[in-house]
């Protein structure tokens, strides 16, 4: 009878313990993050405000772009960029990211620490308590119905717990953007990034990451601390404005890849074939660097991605400066997206045009070419996009 006692006492505090360390999870903070809004329905305004004033025209070499095209951004070295020795995640800067980060520190590391600790000091009570000097006759229960009652109840209740709170940022995770949201189609290519802005003009990007001064080759531009650090730098930066739903969509032209930005909360797939999208909208201005997060052959490594963060206004003026046009504020993303290989995409004019040089034009060739090659601001890398060879 005592050792039947003692069995259902470390199962009562086996479940005990579990609830509590769901109860430790509850964070202090009065205010809790939530994740991001969905987008209003039907009828309902829920506009972007992407129309801020900008310079109807601007040079090439207009103050407001830096060397690489974007507006000049001093680095700030404790947000948007790996730190050495840093334990945890990086500091957050969009809602979704916000709850992402509480919840981390506030839910599952509690959570996960309760329940190893139990787990520690039950199997040191355990040898000690029930070791051969001890117990020389060893007990011959085979059941226990309280016991597997309280140590199944438990584990299931601290799972919905959990569960309550990561379905709403997986749901928040895939909410569409609003109208009058950014468009940002992001390519991936072996090995580097493409870009466009198709409510914005057609603006098109090609980023590829800076190389060091002893890698460069004569007339390449090498990568400075102020371009970022070593293997996220990028020779042009993508301008996303501060405040502004952000419509995502990723494909890509030639393997599985993964748009990544840790300080956003933010990874997506671009899949050959497919569009995917998601929406996040960035809450402080800054650089953000992240990386191509699938494995995606050699030069994977070499992917790297830099955001920066301006002002609408900002913003505006950066299109203008690029030969591109703001959209009217009322007006949601109405622009053709094409998925690579498909009718009217570079991808496509490209191929036919690789077919007519060996065989001669087909009759019923209707689609134009098209060239993949845009307007990026000074580069100063003429070896071209993803710096094929090197």
């Amino acid at each position: 009878m005592p050792r039947r006692m003692k069995a259902i006492a470390i199962a009562a505090g086996m479940g005990c313990a579990a609830l509590s360390g769901t109860a430790l999870a509850t964070p202090a903070a009065p205010a809790r993050p939530v994740p991001q809004a969905a987008a209003e329905g039907a009828g309902v305004a829920n506009t972007a405000p992407t129309s801020a004033a900008a310079p109807a025209t601007a040079a090439p070499t207009s103050p407001l772009l830096a060397q690489d095209g974007a507006p000049a951004t001093t680095i700030d070295p404790q947000v948007g960029l790996p730190i050495d020795g840093r334990i945890g995640l990086q500091p957050q800067v969009t809602k979704n990211g916000e709850f992402a980060h509480w919840m981390h520190n506030g839910v599952l590391v509690p959570v996960i620490t309760a329940i190893c600790v139990l787990v520690l000091l039950l199997l040191a009570w355990v040898v000690f308590r029930y070791r051969r000097a001890a117990n020389p006759v060893p007990s011959k229960t085979s059941h226990n119905t309280l016991v597997e009652v309280l140590w199944t109840l438990g584990p299931v209740v601290v799972l919905v717990l959990i569960a309550i709170p990561s379905i709403g940022l997986l749901q928040a995770q895939f909410k569409p953007a609003p109208a009058g949201a950014v468009t940002l189609k992001a390519i991936g290519n072996q090995w580097y990034w493409t870009y466009q802005y198709p409510d914005h003009g057609g603006i098109e990007i090609t980023a590829n990451m800076l190389k060091e001064k002893d890698q460069v080759a004569p007339g390449e531009r090498a990568r400075t601390d102020a371009d970022g650090p070593r293997l996220l730098a990028v020779d042009n930066r993508i301008v996303l404005p501060v405040g502004v739903p952000i419509r995502l969509i990723t494909t890509s032209n030639d393997v599985i890849h993964s748009w990544a930005i840790p300080a956003f909360w933010m990874k997506l797939d671009a899949v050959p074939g497919r569009l995917n999208e998601t929406s996040f909208t960035i809450e402080k201005p800054g650089l953000y660097f992240g990386q191509c997060s699938e494995l995606c052959g050699a030069r994977h490594a070499f992917m790297p991605i830099a955001v920066q963060a301006v002002p609408p206004a900002q913003f505006a003026a950066w299109v203008a400066a690029k030969g591109g046009k703001m959209p009217g504020s009322a007006a949601p993303s109405s622009s053709v997206i094409p998925q690579p290989g498909a009718e009217g995409s570079a991808a496509e004019a490209a191929q036919a045009n690789a077919a007519d040089a060996v065989t001669g034009p087909a009759e019923n060739a209707s689609t134009p070419a098209q060239s993949p090659s845009s307007a990026q601001g000074a580069t100063g890398n003429p070896a071209g996009p993803g710096n094929a060879g090197q």
